[in-house]
């Protein structure tokens, strides 16, 4: 095969025979696109502050920010290489992840308290998409999906319990 034709070659939809159904695979990706999407604005939101906290709580939240963003990009992509794995391409581009997530950019930088309750207002945001999507899993016994989605959900309630600590909320 001539290497021309080799990169003309697209993710589409693959006929995947593992024991989830079409239909069942075709919703899960919805989700699993909805999960990637957030994460992804969260992960971009989550920088921008890193990068422009200031103030006494500098050094905790510019340590803590790092490390949620780092855990953030593993995640991306581990959920982006599920969704091939069930069949269906992921989502790629900007403007995607923000027509699919509920999570608003931020369109300032704003003081650190205000980011903080931001980023906590988020991590529960995805926590809820995750648990939906981890009972769409359940019902069709992808319990790999389940056990991702699990994981990666309670990775944001900790996320969300850790930023809320440092507001006293």
């Amino acid at each position: 095969m001539a290497t021309s034709s080799v990169m003309k070659n697209k993710a589409g939809v693959s006929d995947v025979n593992t024991g989830i159904e079409k239909g069942d695979r075709q919703q899960l990706a919805k989700g699993l696109a909805k999960a990637l999407a957030e994460t992804y604005v969260l992960y971009v939101k989550t920088q921008g502050f890193h990068w422009n906290v200031v103030g006494p709580l500098f050094y905790g939240l510019h340590k803590m920010t790092e490390e949620q963003y780092e855990d953030m990009a593993a995640a991306i992509d581990k959920l982006a290489e599920r969704m091939r794995a069930i069949g269906y391409p992921a989502p790629a581009s900007l403007s995607e992840f923000v027509k699919l997530s509920e999570l608003k950019d931020a369109a300032k930088i704003p003081d650190a308290e205000t980011a903080i309750a931001a980023l906590v207002a988020d991590h529960e945001t995805i926590a809820r998409t995750f648990r939906e999507t981890v009972k769409e899993a359940d019902e069709v016994d992808d319990v790999v999906t389940a056990d991702m989605l699990t994981a990666r959900m309670q990775s944001h309630e900790n996320m969300a319990w850790m930023l809320r600590s440092l507001i006293g909320k």
